[in-house]
């Protein structure tokens, strides 16, 4: 993570147009979400938004205060970087042919990839991860040619028995 990247863990009403109010919060103000990452928790009436951007102490600070006025937002913390587990997913495509697959095979298995579809022309690789991680192995795939590339964002935890709750 470099140093005026942040992310933000917050708890929402699992309704309709809610990341809609969210994310044009952000437009509204200039500013970019990096990434984002949204699914219902434990309780069903409840959503997580996990959001990645960058920013200075001001900007990170109005982004917190202005999350805070939504009415659909429950809670909202920015995630201590040491202290939070990060992992994405990536699906990879490459259109390769059957004699490149034997180095690409043992990438996948350096860094912990699956195969999760492939064909005579084509292999679809998964890797999760911390973000070095995956952008390394994205880096090590680029000269086969990567033909489509999906990512899920960041998601994020915090370690040990701390966790985000809404009262």
């Amino acid at each position: 993570m470099n140093p005026d990247e942040f992310i933000l863990s917050i708890l929402v009403n699992n309704e309709s147009g809610v990341l809609t109010r969210v994310s044009g919060l952000f437009a509204r103000r200039g500013f970019n979400i990096d990434s984002l990452s949204v699914g219902v928790t434990q309780d069903p009436k409840l959503s997580r938004i996990t959001i990645s951007a960058s920013g200075d102490d001001y900007i990170k600070n109005q982004i917190l205060r202005q999350l805070e006025k939504l009415h659909d937002v429950k809670i909202v913390e920015i995630m201590p970087g040491n202290g939070t587990v990060m992992r994405e997913l990536v699906l990879i495509k490459l259109n390769v042919s059957q004699e490149a697959r034997v180095g690409l095979m043992e990438a996948v298995s350096v860094f912990r990839a699956k195969v999760v579809d492939f064909t005579n022309d084509s292999l679809t690789l998964e890797i999760t991860g911390e973000r070095n991680k995956c952008e390394a192995f994205i880096e090590y795939l680029r000269p086969y040619g990567v033909a489509e590339l999906c990512r899920t964002g960041l998601t994020a935890i915090s370690r040990g028995s701390k966790t985000l709750k809404y009262k």
